[in-house]
């Protein structure tokens, strides 16, 4: 039976699944506007620092303010409404919820409200890639050994991958690179809150109308999402990542199995088996011809003659030899598409995309020149980047993951472009981000 036909037999049988969001900001306000158009779904609770930002964005995607006026979650489970709080843990351990999504994209945060979420048994859904990547392994370990499923979310773009990587497996095609696409030149690694706008061309009557984020999107653009979604897809997928970095190197949809095969072959991969990003303009700032900007991708060989053949009559963009061939979905709709994974968490009990091996980090990178005493400000801020790098190497020269770089004074000055190790910071061992950090490098050491 398809996840539809679930959830009206769910709606018809009075017993909807009772979900909780964590964080109405950009994401969570698209899943929001698609709730009420979704028949077995019971937003019971939403929880937002500001519960007056969540009822402003409640407003502006089109609810009636009748539906989010519950006092309490017993309330709104009687009455089918949703109820509104700045306190996280009143929705987390409540029995009368199931599921839990996660989208404050605050990492500590998000490990805090996933550890409590496995202890009271609730299935997690982690938009909030930021701590899926500093502590996904270990949070995955502890929700399979409780029984609750730790997933990733379909509308971001590390879910969709995984998706694909699935689908050419499962089907017995050799996954040779997968990713996605996004806007990128090398001077955006050193871009800030400041100039964010700029770099994307959007107006200031743009800025104010919307629920955007400067910091957010800014990481986006200086490279440290795509580090992170990659480091995701890595550990999801079992694929490597670059040593140096991602590379991004400028290509359009029809040259994805042309680059995105091994050097060997006349390509740029070290080697099969990799996680890449493309960038949809040149180094010069010209576009790319049909760029994948907005979409994700996956690149796969021909394992002989016959699908081979099957690749070209079939119509498949390969390279010239034909053994290499790839598939790829132009864009994604972010929020929009989270019921995918509520329904797939809940009623087939299937994770659209799980953390599995600890293969990908990301590390703090210092956009510009740093002098001790000054204090670090996180993804998309003023002070560093995230770098991806292979966990491994990642250890053992003990960077400071991107995750952890907020408020923490540095002791040593640091050049641009250098990475931030713990011998040059400040930092309490006992803070329970940390404690769990350090837990997990122990564990998948």
């Amino acid at each position: 039976m398809s996840l539809y036909k679930k959830l009206q037999q769910r709606a018809q049988d009075s017993k909807p699944i009772r979900i909780a969001l964590i964080g109405a900001g950009k994401f969570g306000s698209m899943y929001l506007s698609q709730i009420p158009r979704t028949p077995g779904i019971h937003l019971v609770g939403i929880a937002d620092l500001s519960p007056d930002r969540a009822q402003a964005a409640l407003r502006r995607v089109g609810w009636q303010e009748d539906r989010f006026k519950a006092a309490s979650v017993s309330e709104a489970v009687q009455k089918g409404s949703t109820f509104i709080t700045s306190d996280a843990n009143a929705l987390l351990d409540d029995n009368a919820i199931e599921l839990v999504i996660e989208a404050t994209g605050v990492p500590a945060a998000g490990i805090e409200h996933a550890l409590r979420c496995i202890q009271n048994g609730k299935h997690i859904i982690m938009v909030n890639v930021e701590a899926d990547v500093l502590a996904g392994p270990y949070l995955a370990k502890r929700a399979a050994e409780a029984g609750v499923i730790y997933s990733m979310a379909s509308g971001d773009q590390p879910a969709l991958i995984a998706e694909m990587v699935d689908w050419a497996r499962t089907i017995g095609l050799e996954v040779v690179c997968a990713g996605k696409g996004t806007k990128y030149l090398p001077a955006y690694h050193a871009s800030t809150p400041k100039t964010v706008w700029g770099h994307y061309g959007f107006s200031e009557e743009q800025v104010a109308g919307g629920d955007f984020n400067a910091q957010m999107f800014n990481s986006f653009l200086d490279g440290t999402k795509s580090a992170l979604e990659m480091a995701a897809v890595a550990n999801a997928c079992d694929l490597q990542v670059p040593e140096h970095g991602l590379g991004f190197p400028a290509c359009g949809v029809d040259d994805l199995p042309a680059l995105l095969k091994p050097t060997q072959d006349g390509g740029l991969l070290p080697r099969k088996g990799m996680v890449e990003v493309v960038s949809s303009i040149e180094r010069d700032g010209r576009p790319v011809f049909r760029d994948l900007r907005w979409g994700v991708y996956a690149v796969f060989h021909a394992p002989s003659d016959y699908v081979r053949d099957c690749f070209l009559q079939y119509g498949l963009k390969t390279d010239a030899s034909g053994w290499y061939a790839a598939m790829y979905k132009p864009y994604h709709l972010i929020g929009l598409e989270l019921g995918i994974s509520v329904a797939s968490v809940a009623l087939r009990k299937e994770a659209t995309g799980a953390t599995g091996a600890f293969v990908g980090d990301v590390l703090a990178c210092a956009k510009r020149d740093l002098k001790p005493g000054e204090v670090l400000d996180g993804e998309g801020g003023f002070t560093v980047y995230g770098k991806l790098m292979p966990a491994a190497e990642s250890l053992r020269i003990r960077a400071l993951p991107i995750g952890l770089a907020h408020r923490l004074t540095l002791r040593n000055g640091i050049r641009a472009g250098q990475i931030v190790t713990w011998n040059d910071v400040d930092y309490d061992a006992t803070q329970s981000a940390i404690h769990i950090r350090q837990r997990m490098e122990a564990e998948f050491k």
